[in-house]
């Protein structure tokens, strides 16, 4: 306790710079906590929306009685969101079972909405028609799975439902029957919110707690050399370490809790949550406030070792010690990992990522990415004295001097950004690998709407929807129930020539105007339709039954669908001057098609929601939850990568400023003696540039290894990223102008010789 009490003496009293370096200690210490607990929360965020959307699920059973309660769920496409509506007609059995959010059950003729379906009902009033009834209330917080949800519950008579209904039996599942991530997916997401966030993050924390390490030492020196015990010294330097992490974590959770309440409020791309899913929970305040303070605490233990134990080294400065080698066994052991992986890229049986490999996986890139910033100062301190040695150049001289006697020093401003560009590269592998799980396996998509239930204006404005390439008409020919089973049957395709070219991959031989034979050598063939056979097409016309009959023609159009494909395995290509513009044929679909870039899909659906909100609508391949679970990824990584950036550059302005502090007598010495002032930036520019560019090269080999055994071990169509490299290349050229940049304040026109007095 004494040295305790100590260390808040000499924090305290040791004059302004050094409060100024406590609360900048402490001020990147709160940000980097901050990060830590929005990382710890996501996790939880998911669990939320996942567990409420488990708990609402309805229980049922086949088998009814005429008491039962019957229950009828169903969600449709919204745009580019889903729509859930459960349809409930109240028996005399299970009737106060209320779901999740509802005091009761609607009773017929009643509908409870959520809060952004309300919303919506307002804004677009054609929707009614997909919730009959009159609305009586809003959902509540805890029956919905998040705030921007379309959910409704709908009071139905009996008779509705009676045939697709299942009796209710209760409410709630121990698993969500569509998670916000799947749990094999949240794996990845969680390595590589690691690898972008918790890894660089451990780096700040640790630059945070040895700032103005050479003047500390001194100071802890001198206590030394009064009579304090070597176990006190280290304990004086940890109190200051220790109070300081402990004021940043304390401002960290408070600094996460405000950014809570900001974004439930304004949100993210497709992900949204109530404040109680993203408050701080027991376990994630503990490893804050007991993480962070033992972290600083093995740190400042550390720091302070030299000068408990050799003080009089440290106040004379003696020659420096080799850096440990430590640091290059784990990069030597992670890239050993890491590339043993990615030679079996080479072979014709790849790894995987199961079994071990799911722990090898994440620890050879973790102790690739540690072991790189732990072997940056031993190269720094090598290169330093090579050159030092070697060259004639007074400035390249200086430079290198001040490198190998505080090795150190330098890395601790250029770690930060180095680690930026090793996960910059680790970031490419994510979305790599999230684009080969998500891209569709056509180059297009195809949207299917009900024909019967599109007026024609609706028709005219869905095909300017924009992104629409092409629209066409799909129909089916009509079968007598009381003629032959071997009635010639055949799909048909109503659309000009230049229509369907963009409906279908490859077409060749079609003339406008004309009936004309359909062939896919990919897709099967009709129910005995050949040429020469009649096929009846019911095409009801202002009300009136009308039929158009059509005679299979010789002449053939060849051609390739997409797989899938709203087209796929017609037959028949009829023109639309063929129907009357009012027709409206039987079992018929109107099909648009689109790029099947993932934005472009979503723009389209929207669109189509906005013209016709009632209607319908089969993306032909896509699962809208998939779709869903897919941007909350982007979202998810998108947040990973923010933070990243914002550590690194965190890092870099905060040792960048203790370096400038520091550094003020040394520079002020040499400008005393006759260095120019031009002289002396260009030597804190080489300082910093030439070791931030060993590490720059470094971290891109092994960013590119380390995203190479991902993507290998993931199971991606790509192996090297090749095309990653120029966009790496300009991230490491911004990284060393900004470190240029860095080292400008370092030294000033004025001149204080007080600092050398002091000193």
């Amino acid at each position: 306790m004494r040295e305790f009490l100590l260390g808040l003496r000499l924090l305290f009293g040791a004059g302004r710079g050094n409060r100024v370096r406590f609360f900048l200690m402490a001020g990147g210490g709160s940000l980097g906590v901050c990060c830590l607990a929005l990382v710890l929360t996501i996790p939880q965020i998911l669990d939320a929306h996942d567990g409420r959307a488990a708990a609402r699920e309805p229980k049922s059973a086949s088998a009814r009685s005429a008491q039962s309660t019957l229950v009828l769920q169903r969600t449709d496409p919204y745009g580019s969101r889903p729509f859930t509506r459960v349809f409930i007609a109240k028996g005399t059995k299970g009737a106060d079972a209320a779901p999740p959010g509802l005091k009761r059950l609607p009773a017929p003729g009643e509908v409870f909405l959520s809060p952004r379906a309300h919303d919506l009902l307002r804004d677009r009033p054609a929707i009614a028609s997909l919730l009959p009834g009159d609305e009586k209330g809003l959902i509540g917080a805890t029956g919905l799975a998040h705030p921007d949800e379309l959910f409704a519950y709908i009071g139905t008579p009996r008779d509705k439902i009676a045939d697709e209904g299942r009796a209710l039996k209760g409410w709630g599942y121990s698993y969500a029957p569509f998670p916000a991530v799947e749990p094999s997916t949240l794996t990845y997401i969680r390595f590589a919110l690691g690898s972008l966030v918790l890894l660089p993050l451990g780096i700040f924390l640790s630059v945070c707690a040895r700032l103005s390490a050479a003047s500390r030492n001194r100071r802890l020196a001198s206590l030394r050399l009064l009579g304090l015990s070597t176990k006190g010294t280290q304990r004086v330097n940890a109190a200051e370490t220790v109070v300081a992490a402990l004021l940043g974590a304390l401002l960290g959770l408070g600094e996460y809790w405000i950014l809570n309440q900001v974004m439930t409020r304004t949100g993210l791309p497709s992900l949204r949550w109530y404040p109680a899913d993203g408050a701080l929970s027991v376990t994630t305040v503990a490893v804050c406030l007991i993480g962070a303070p033992l972290l600083a605490w093995f740190v400042g233990r550390a720091s302070a070792r030299d000068a408990a134990a050799n003080p009089l080294a440290v106040r004379r400065t003696a020659a420096p010690k080799r850096p440990t080698k430590w640091g290059a066994l784990l990069l030597v052991t992670g890239l050993g990992i890491v590339a043993g992986y990615c030679a079996t890229g080479f072979t014709g049986q790849p790894a995987n990522s199961v079994g071990p490999n799911t722990i090898l996986i994440p620890a050879g890139i973790l102790l690739t990415g540690l072991g790189l910033v732990l072997t940056l100062p031993l190269l720094s301190f090598a290169l330093a004295r090579r050159l030092a040695r070697t060259t004639q150049s007074l400035t390249l001289n200086l430079a290198m001097r001040r490198n190998e006697v505080e090795p150190g020093s330098t890395m601790r401003v250029v770690t930060g950004l180095v680690l930026l560009v090793f996960s910059a590269s680790l970031a490419q592998g994510v979305l790599i690998q999230l684009e080969q799980v998500s891209r569709p396996s056509a180059p297009v998509q195809d949207y299917a709407i009900p024909l019967a239930t599109l007026t024609t204006d609706q028709q005219r404005r869905l095909a300017e929807v924009r992104g629409v390439r092409a629209h066409a008409v799909t129909m089916s020919s009509w079968s007598d129930p009381d003629g032959p089973a071997d009635q010639p049957y055949a799909s048909a395709v109503v659309a000009t020539c230049d229509q369907f070219t963009k409906l279908v991959q490859r077409s060749e031989g079609c003339v406008d105007g004309k009936v004309m034979r359909l062939s896919d050598p990919n897709s099967g063939t009709g129910q005995g339709a050949r040429p020469g056979d009649t096929l009846v097409f019911r095409v009801p016309e202002g009300g009136q039954g009308k039929s158009l009959s059509i005679t299979l023609p010789k002449d053939e159009i060849s051609y390739n669908g997409y797989d899938p494909s709203g087209v796929g395995g017609a037959e028949v290509l009829i023109p639309p001057s063929a129907l009357a513009a009012s027709a409206r044929p039987e079992a018929a679909e109107y099909i648009l098609t689109s790029s099947s870039d993932r934005d472009q899909v979503r723009r389209v659906l929207d669109g189509i929601a906005a013209v016709t909100p009632t209607a319908e609508i089969n993306p032909v391949g896509v699962n809208i939850e998939g779709l869903q679970q897919i941007a909350v990824l982007e979202t998810l990584l998108g947040v990973g990568m923010i933070m990243g950036l914002v550590i690194g550059t965190a890092a870099f302005v905060v040792s960048a400023t203790d370096r400038a502090v520091e550094r003020r007598a040394q520079v002020t010495a040499i400008t005393l003696i006759g260095a120019r002032a031009r002289t002396m930036r260009t030597v804190q520019c080489v300082q910093v540039v030439l070791p931030l560019s060993i590490g720059l090269a470094l971290a891109l080999v092994t960013g590119k290894l380390a995203e190479a055994s991902y993507l290998i071990t993931g199971g991606s169509e790509i192996y090297w990223d090749f095309a990653g490299l120029p966009v790496l290349a300009l991230a490491a050229a911004g990284v060393a102008a900004l470190s240029v940049l860095g080292t400008l304040p370092l030294v000033g026109r004025r001149i204080d010789p007080e600092l050398i007095r002091r000193d």
